[in-house]
């Protein structure tokens, strides 16, 4: 049986947290969109540092390096670490 991670973990221990809005029925008007994404150890922690950069009532949900891209606005690490990504990968377009 194969395994696929879900998400990407950093040698911190810390991982992806996609954040959403919380109110789901409001969230499907919207689209549902990705709001942001931020690296923390915890799906508590991923929604303070949210609440902390302004984001209202957010939801966080584990997110992979490549769903990242679909988000709304990343944070300058997050921006970083898609990049370092992609160099590893050995061809950039």
């Amino acid at each position: 049986m194969a395994v696929m991670k879900t998400a990407i973990e950093s040698d911190t221990g810390a991982q992806l947290w996609g954040i959403y809005y919380r109110d789901r029925e409001f969230a499907r008007e919207k689209g549902d969109p990705l709001r942001t994404v931020i690296s923390a150890q915890t799906k508590e922690e991923a929604e303070q540092e949210a609440s902390r950069l302004g984001f209202e009532e957010p939801w966080a949900h584990p997110v992979t390096l490549e769903e990242t891209q679909k988000a709304e606005w990343l944070p300058i690490n997050v921006r970083q670490l898609r990049s370092r990504q992609d160099f590893r990968k050995g061809v950039r377009v």
